[in-house]
């Protein structure tokens, strides 16, 4: 069957599961997944949030989940004004781990909190992602993204 499989494209689906509902709250379908994807896909979660909700994100550990984008633009909407540093050298946004730190601070309106490694069960939306392979999407065939 392998062989007879023709590609149609694909997409990736950024999705946010509200715990207190049961619901997914938001989610886009794009072709890509990068760094502004995200960075976008998380102001859009805010900005329907207000300005004065604190609000908690529970992740896996995505590059993109830790990316200086993020770290900039989460320094932007709390009023941290203190340097961030350079991406690579020094400060916040010298490596993956330093900006999770700042991402994960509990003093920030808006917080990140990162799953282990290799502990995707431990995220509820990763448990609906699986429930929808599983369920809906095993064994069909698509002609087209849409």
């Amino acid at each position: 069957m392998e062989f007879e499989y023709t590609r149609h494209g694909t997409t990736c689906l950024t999705a946010a599961l509200n715990v207190s509902t049961g619901k997914i709250d938001h989610y886009i379908m794009e072709q890509t997944r990068t760094e502004e994807d995200f960075v976008k896909y998380i102001s859009s979660i805010c900005q329907s949030k207000g300005q004065k909700c604190k609000i908690t994100f529970l992740l896996d550990q995505l590059n993109t989940h830790k990316s200086a984008g993020l770290v900039k633009w989460v320094a932007q909407q709390i009023g941290y004004t203190s340097s961030l540093g350079n991406k690579g050298k020094e400060g916040i946004l010298k490596s993956q781990e330093s900006r999770m730190a700042f991402l994960e601070s509990t003093n920030h309106r808006i917080r990140f909190v990162y799953t282990p490694k290799h502990c995707s069960w431990l995220n509820p939306i990763e448990n609906w992602f699986s429930k929808l392979q599983k369920q809906r999407l095993r064994n069909t065939s698509f002609n087209s993204v849409k």
